[in-house]
């Protein structure tokens, strides 16, 4: 559809959370007409402290299928793995 609105994606915090969460997605123009909406849409019960609304054409992702190359242990990344650091004493758990 030509005249359909960009989407946006809508992040959460609520009051006794440490991070933002998906909670949905809406349509508007720009960026002061989604948090606007978000606001109302998605806090209305005074649960929200803080919004994030990002426009989902900017949101890049990775493809589940093809997680291994991505997520898989790099044996050449030697520096991510602590067996050849002197750990001190003085530390107890690594």
């Amino acid at each position: 559809m030509a005249n359909e609105l960009p989407l946006w994606e809508v992040f959460i915090r609520g009051q006794h959370g440490t991070a933002h969460r998906h909670v949905g997605s809406l349509h508007a123009t720009d960026a002061e007409m989604a948090m606007n909406n978000a606001r109302d849409v998605y806090t209305r019960r005074n649960e929200g402290l803080s919004i994030w609304v990002v426009p989902s054409s900017e949101i890049v992702a990775s493809i589940p299928s093809k997680k291994g190359p991505l997520f898989d242990p790099s044996k050449d990344k030697i520096y991510r793995h602590p067996s050849f650091y002197n750990i001190p004493v003085e530390v107890k758990k690594i």
